[in-house]
């Protein structure tokens, strides 16, 4: 028989329920083997050049109690009973509030010398999900995503049509110049500088590139939500988009299987889908959730030139945080356990 009869009847064959009932029945031994934590929750603050010997003590101080006063707040919520939903929301908003991560009041400079603010959010239990992007003026930008998925018919706005829609809905608007912070306003000062010494070409430096918030949860009812915030890429021009507003490439989530949030070199992670990638890796061929991030972040992604990270769980509560940059703010709490880590060590 030719190949050309062959393929189609091949596809046809891992399509089938059957065999898709057998690939499920595989990932129910592997991916959820054990019993299911009660809840869970997995955070990031952003993978790139985190270099240790450049990393101050004070800061690292900083960033580290940053990412445990937001663990805090999601699982205080998910301990109470509450939804995986207020969990995802709540910790993301204090990741935006705190200058110190490149999302919400944090967030980076275009080359023009303004802020764009891109989210997402997903439930897994619905599979609905909600983003924005090229926001400006919304305080935090993962309650419009969430917003646009609740209150909307749609999945992703953009632009003044998403502020007025965040308006519309209540949410806090602030003046443009509430994002300043002269980290970041310094940091565009360099690429700026940087560009002109290479006659005009765009900067390729990786500190340029890296830089997200984002959360998972599980909760008590067994859903999961995900969700991302950033500020983008430093010196972006054209009104560039990553991948976290691009459900699939940034954020996915699905009760079956796991939520995944990622943070790095966006332009890759919309290529790959990264983030519905780790899902099916998952659904067809029955990977365990650390299986699946690994070879997609130290493999897949590594081998194409794709740098930065994610944070992941399954319906079980087990907790991935690959990386392959050399360090990402990361931190998972879950009953009885709590881990805040920068660098692999």
């Amino acid at each position: 028989m030719s190949r050309l009869l062959i393929l189609p009847l091949l596809l046809a064959l891992a399509l089938s329920p059957g065999c898709q009932e057998a690939n499920r029945a595989r990932a129910g031994k592997t991916a959820d083997a054990g019993e299911r934590r009660e809840y869970a929750i997995v955070i990031h603050g952003g993978a790139g050049v985190i270099l240790r010997d450049n990393l101050e003590p004070e800061k690292e101080k900083e960033i580290t109690a940053a990412l445990n006063a937001a663990l805090d707040i999601g699982e205080g919520i998910l301990r109470a009973g509450g939804s995986s939903r207020d969990a995802v929301e709540q910790t993301i908003m204090s990741l935006e509030d705190s200058p110190l991560f490149n999302a919400g009041r944090g967030a980076v400079f275009t080359h023009e010398g303004k802020n764009e603010l891109d989210a997402s959010f997903m439930d897994g239990a619905t599979r609905s999900a909600g983003a924005v992007g090229g926001l400006s003026t919304v305080k935090n930008p993962i309650r419009a995503a969430r917003a646009v998925m609740e209150k909307s018919e749609h999945v992703l706005l953009t632009g003044k049509g998403a502020e007025a829609f965040a308006a519309e809905q209540g949410l806090e608007i602030v003046p443009p110049d509430y994002f300043f912070t002269q980290e970041r306003w310094d940091a565009l000062q360099r690429a700026l500088e940087a560009e002109k010494k290479k006659s005009g070409a765009l900067p390729v430096s990786p500190e340029n590139k890296y830089g997200t918030v984002g959360c998972v949860a599980l909760d008590k009812a067994g859903n999961i939500v995900a969700g991302t915030s950033t500020g983008g890429m430093t010196n972006k021009r054209y009104n560039r988009f990553g991948d976290v507003p691009l459900i699939g490439a940034g954020t996915y989530a699905n009760n079956t299987t796991c939520g995944v949030s990622c943070t790095g070199h966006g332009e890759y992670f919309i290529r790959y889908a990264v983030a519905y990638d780790v899902h099916a890796l998952m659904e067809y061929k029955g990977l365990t959730l650390q299986e699946a991030t690994d070879f997609i972040i130290h493999e897949k992604l590594l081998q194409a030139g794709g740098k930065g990270g994610l944070v992941a769980l399954d319906s079980r509560g087990n907790i991935a945080m690959p990386f392959n940059t050399p360090g990402m703010y990361r931190g998972f709490a879950r009953p009885g356990e709590r881990q805040v880590k920068i660098f692999e060590d």
